[in-house]
C-alpha cells in the first residue's frame, strides 16, 4: 500500500499509523511531498518502512513510479492530507510523485485531512472534499481536539490507532466501491447513566463497542457518519464526529438534534428505561436505618420517538434498532420490532459473558419484511458491516 504524506504538523502521527500497518504484515511505500519532509525526514520515513522514499518524478526514472506505485497499489491512504494536497486532487494537477500516484491508483484511495479549522470549513475546502468523494475516494472528517498552539476546533488529525483501523476495514473489503458514499449516518452507542446523586448512577455494562464498530465500518464504506455516545471511554473512531452524552434525556435531545439530515439512523446504545424521579443534589449517606426506597419514571423511548418522527414527516430514513434479550431471543425481538416500527433490529443475547464489553458479538437481525439473518459469533466489525449491507439493499 501507499502511505502518502503531506506538509502538516500532524505528519508525526503518520509514524505511529506506519509502524502499526507495517507491523501488522503491510508493504507499506512512503510517498511524501516536499513539504512533509520538513516536519519528518526522509530517513525516518525509509527506516520505519523499509522502503525508498521519493518525493519527485524525477527520482528513479527507469522504474516509471509516478504510474507504477499506483497501479501496484491495493490502497492509498493519505494522512495527514492537506488543504492543499486536497485541492491538487480534486483538480487532478500531478507537480509531485504523490499527486501522480493519486491520478494513477485504481485501488480504494482516502484522505484523512488535518488542517485549522477555518481552513476545512472554507467553501473551497468543503467544493474539493465533496468533488472527491464523488469520484469514489473515500474522505475522513477530522477529529475535534487542540490543534497547533492554543487553538482547538474541527480539523485535528484522529489518532493513529484509529487511523490503522480505518485502513484495516478498507483493505479488508478489497476493490469494492464505497457503497455508503454521500449518505449521512447517525449512530449512537454506549450506556445512559441515570443519576441518583452526585456519586451513584442507574446504568448497564454496554461499553459502546458494537455502536463505535458501527461508526467505523460506515465511515470505511464512505458514509459521512454522527455518533452520539454515552459514556464511552473508546478512542473517537476515525471519520465519525462525535456528541457526548450521559443520560437518557440527555441522549434523546442529541438523536433528535441530529436526526433530520440522516438517511440511516441506528440506535445501538443501551438506553435505560427508567431513571430516578429526582436525584439527590448531595451524597446519600449510611444512617443505619433502611433507605429510602428510589422512585422511578420511564426514560422516553428514543427509537420508537425517531420512527414516529420519520413517520409525522413522510421521510424515507432507514431505522435501525437493537435489542438485547436474555430469554426467548426471536419472539421477544419480533415483538419488539412490531411495537417499535424500525425497518431492521438487530437482537442479542445477553449475559453470561455475552456481547456487553467482549470484542466479538453474534446477533439476529430481523426485517420488518420478515425476513431473519443469522450472524454467527465474530468480531464487532463482521456485525456491523452485515448490518450496512442490509441496511445498503434498503438504500437502493
Amino acid at each position: 500500500m501507499i502511505l502518502g504524506v503531506s506538509g502538516g504538523i500532524a505528519a508525526y502521527k503518520a509514524c505511529e499509523l506506519l509502524r502499526r500497518l507495517t507491523e501488522s504484515g503491510h508493504r507499506v511505500r512512503v510517498v511524501p511531498t516536499e513539504e512533509a519532509l520538513r516536519f519528518v525526514g526522509e530517513p525516518t520515513w525509509s527506516a520505519l518502512s523499509g522502503q525508498p522514499v521519493a518525493t519527485g518524478v524525477w527520482d528513479t526514472v527507469h522504474e516509471v513510479p509516478h504510474v507504477r506505485l499506483g497501479q501496484e497499489a491495493d490502497l492509498v491512504f493519505v494522512a495527514p492530507a492537506t488543504a492543499n494536497v486536497l485541492a491538487k486532487a480534486a483538480a487532478g494537477l500531478a507537480d509531485d510523485l504523490l499527486t501522480n500516484t493519486l491520478l494513477t491508483a485504481r485501488c480504494p484511495v482516502v484522505f484523512a485531512p488535518a488542517m485549522h479549522t477555518e481552513m476545512w470549513e472554507h467553501p473551497a475546502t468543503q467544493a474539493n472534499v465533496a468533488t472527491l468523494r464523488s469520484r469514489g475516494a473515500i474522505v475522513l472528517d477530522p477529529a475535534t481536539g487542540r490543534l497547533t498552539g492554543v487553538d482547538t476546533g474541527r480539523g485535528r488529525l484522529p489518532e493513529p490507532s484509529e487511523l490503522f483501523e480505518a485502513a484495516r476495514l478498507i483493505l479488508r473489503r478489497g476493490t469494492q466501491t464505497p457503497d455508503l458514499a454521500g449518505r449521512r449516518v447517525l449512530v449512537s452507542a454506549g450506556g445512559t447513566r441515570e443519576a441518583i446523586d452526585p456519586v451513584r448512577f442507574l446504568g448497564n455494562h454496554s461499553s459502546g463497542r458494537q455502536g463505535y464498530a458501527l461508526a467505523r465500518t460506515a465511515a470505511a464504506r464512505g458514509a459521512d457518519v454522527t455518533l452520539v455516545a454515552a459514556n464511552v471511554s473508546l478512542p473517537d473512531p476515525a471519520g465519525a464526529r462525535v456528541v457526548r452524552v450521559g443520560s437518557a434525556v440527555e441522549m434523546a435531545e442529541a438523536m433528535e438534534a441530529e436526526r433530520r439530515d440522516a438517511d440511516v439512523i441506528v440506535m445501538s446504545a443501551a438506553v435505560a428505561d427508567f431513571r430516578p424521579a429526582t436525584s439527590i443534589d448531595s451524597k446519600i449517606k449510611k444512617s443505619g436505618a433502611a433507605p429510602a426506597p428510589i422512585e422511578l419514571v420511564e426514560n422516553p423511548d428514543i427509537l420508537a420517538g425517531l420512527v414516529a418522527s420519520r413517520d409525522a414527516e413522510g421521510s424515507v430514513q432507514t431505522i435501525v434498532g437493537f435489542a438485547a434479550e436474555t430469554d426467548d431471543v426471536i419472539a421477544n425481538g419480533r415483538a419488539k420490532l412490531e411495537r417499535k416500527g424500525c425497518e431492521l433490529l438487530v437482537v442479542n443475547q445477553v449475559g453470561g459473558g455475552r456481547a456487553f464489553g467482549t470484542e466479538d458479538n453474534q446477533a439476529v437481525i430481523l426485517g420488518s419484511d420478515g425476513t431473519a439473518v443469522d450472524v454467527p459469533m465474530g468480531p464487532k466489525e463482521d456485525l456491523a458491516d452485515r448490518v450496512w449491507d442490509l441496511v445498503g439493499r434498503r438504500l437502493r
